[in-house]
This record gives C-alpha cells, sequence and structure tokens, in this order.
C-alpha cells in the first residue's frame, strides 16, 4: 500500500507544478482542487484492497476525465464516507428499530465509540500555532488514511441572495471568524453551533439570537422548521481547524459536499440548516462511477436526475494524520462576503 501511495503522491506533485494552473488563479485553482480530491477521495475507497492497477487507474483518469466527471465522482466519494459515519453513529445512538429515542450518551462517550469505530475522532484543545487568534486548534485523536472525511463545516448555509441577512452585514468577516465560503458563493456561518450540544434537537430560531433585525421571521422559522440534528455529531468542528504557519503545512484541505436531501435518514447526522429554503437548490446527477461495484443508486446515477441538496462543506486529508493538529489552508478561490473589502 505504501508503494501505491508514493505513486499517487508523485502524481499529485506533477499536477501542482504544471504551468496550466498559474494562469487563472481562482478557476483553475478550484478546478485543480477537484482534481486532488478526485485522487485522494478516490485512493481513499479503494481501501485495502487496492493494488497498482487501481492506482494507476486513478492517476490516468485524473488526468483525463473531465472536470464534471471528476466533480460528481468527488460527490460520490464524500457521500460513501458520510453513510459510513451515519451507520456507525446510528448503531451508537440508536438501541434498535423499534425504539424511537437515542440512547443518552455523553458527546465525550459519543466521539471515543467512533474512534473505535472508524479510527478516530476529533479533540478541541489549545492549538500551537503562534498566533493570538488561534487559542484553541482542531486535534485528530487516533489514525486516518489519505482522503478521509476528517470534519463537517457546521452552521447556517446563505446563498448569495441572502447574503444580507447574516449577521454583521456588509462587514461580516470583523466579527465572525467562523464564516467560511465556497467557490459558488454560499456562505456557511458556523458561530451559531460553537462548539455543539448533548441532546438531539430541534435546532430553532432560538439559534439565531443576532439575526439582522430586519430578518423576516417567518422566513427564517420555515427555514428552520423540523430541522432536528444531532447537536453531539462529533465531526463537527471543521470550523476551529487554525490555518498553519509559514514553516508548517496543511494536512486537510476544503471540499464542496452537496447532501442529497433525499437521504431522509441521514439528514440529522448533517450539522446544517439553510437560510431563506435554500435547501430546495436541486443538483444535475451526471456521470458514470467507475468504482467496480457501485450500486445503480450510486450519488452518480444518471437515471436520479434532478434532487434536493443542502450544500456544505467538509474537511478531507491531504497525507495520512495521527494524533495531530487539524490544519487548513484557505483556498486560492476563496474570497471575502465583506462587501466593504471587496
Amino acid at each position: 500500500m505504501a508503494f501505491l501511495f508514493n505513486k499517487f503522491q508523485d502524481a499529485v506533485r506533477i499536477l501542482a507544478k504544471s504551468p496550466t494552473f498559474a494562469r487563472y488563479r481562482r478557476k483553475l485553482q478550484f478546478e485543480d482542487d477537484i482534481n486532488l480530491l478526485f485522487m485522494y477521495t478516490s485512493y481513499n475507497r479503494l481501501g485495502k484492497n487496492a493494488d497498482e492497477a487501481d492506482a494507476e487507474e486513478i492517476i490516468d483518469m485524473a488526468s483525463k476525465a473531465s472536470f464534471t466527471d471528476q466533480q460528481m465522482q468527488v460527490q460520490e466519494n464524500v457521500h460513501f464516507q458520510i453513510k459510513n459515519f451515519c451507520t456507525v453513529m446510528d448503531e451508537i445512538l440508536l438501541p434498535g428499530s423499534a425504539v424511537p429515542m437515542t440512547r443518552p450518551v455523553k458527546r465525550a462517550e459519543l466521539s471515543l465509540r467512533l474512534k473505535d469505530s472508524i479510527g478516530y475522532s476529533l479533540d478541541v484543545k489549545p492549538s500551537q500555532i503562534p498566533h493570538n487568534e488561534a487559542s484553541q486548534g482542531l486535534y485528530l485523536n487516533g489514525e486516518a488514511n489519505v482522503g478521509a472525511v476528517i470534519a463537517i463545516y457546521p452552521g447556517v448555509i446563505y446563498t448569495p441572495s441572502y447574503y444580507r441577512y447574516i449577521p454583521g452585514y456588509p462587514r461580516v468577516d470583523a466579527r465572525n471568524r467562523y464564516l467560511i465560503t465556497r467557490y459558488d458563493g454560499i456562505v456557511i456561518d458556523a458561530q451559531p453551533w460553537g462548539y455543539g450540544g448533548e441532546t438531539r434537537e430541534i435546532w430553532d430560531s432560538s439559534t439565531m439570537q443576532d439575526t439582522r433585525p430586519d430578518t423576516d421571521e417567518t422566513m427564517l422559522g420555515k427555514a428552520l422548521e423540523n430541522n432536528a440534528l444531532e447537536r453531539r455529531n462529533p465531526l463537527a468542528f471543521a470550523h476551529v481547524a487554525n490555518h498553519p504557519t509559514e514553516e508548517t503545512v496543511p494536512n486537510v484541505m476544503v471540499c464542496p459536499y452537496d447532501f442529497p436531501l433525499t437521504e431522509k435518514d441521514l439528514r440529522i447526522y448533517i450539522p446544517n440548516i439553510s437560510f431563506g429554503n435554500a435547501e430546495e437548490q436541486k443538483v444535475r446527477r451526471l456521470g458514470s462511477s467507475w468504482f467496480r461495484g457501485s450500486s445503480r443508486n450510486s450519488w452518480l446515477d444518471d437515471s436520479d436526475s434532478d434532487g434536493p441538496v443542502l450544500k456544505t462543506l467538509v474537511l478531507v486529508a491531504t497525507k495520512a494524520l495521527c494524533d495531530e493538529e487539524v490544519l487548513l489552508q484557505r483556498p486560492l478561490w476563496y474570497y471575502s462576503v465583506d462587501k466593504d473589502e471587496d
């Protein structure tokens, strides 16, 4: 497996040095990121059954597959991991299908039991980054392979048409370090989520106490209605990850993840709510999965045309991790929501 990973890393380094990606900074950097995520997550999905032919196929497809096909394969690979995570959570929290109530498991215990199942969990403790804004840091407890989904970015999702409702707008960055922007302009505000909680609960408007005064309460209520979320989610800490110093390198990267809302049994483990009913957005599922044994119900099944999605973010490991601080580099395609600064 180490031999295969070395070949894979060589391909990543060659791609990173390509002069093509130096021309159009933002757009091509995003395409570059998707290309890397395609290789990282595909490699992870191969697991222990990987052979040299599989690794060669990933590298070959990374150079030949269209951007759209790579993007959709990344979605399938991430969704594959998210489904496994949700299955483990159900096994820990649900004593049986006939009993609707979850077990009274504390968040710390839940985190330990998750580690027993998938090999890692997350801790929040003082950061090793020497910066006054890096007081708390995110740490991986255990071991995770390259391409693993390390954390989910929690919070309230805003589409560009609802930017004005972000607390503090237009100078939102000045008062909130827990905002992040996807390449498509979707903003996630993790500040209301905080560090989660100790229960499974309806995440209602009481979590939005700092909403702008001119917010339409009926619209807000509609967006948050019936969204029971698992506040003990052990992976909902992506917003705590710090940026590395010049002397250190990042070990995770941002990955856009469009959670399919048709997966109703999994929804409770996705730590996000949409502002302004944005959950009605749809995505076209195109292409075909190259993984042997992928079911016809995969993310890329073109028989399932349009479906509503929740536009979220996850952090994906760019190297094998073991008991270390999670460090995230802000992507080159990132732009600020702060209108005054833009």
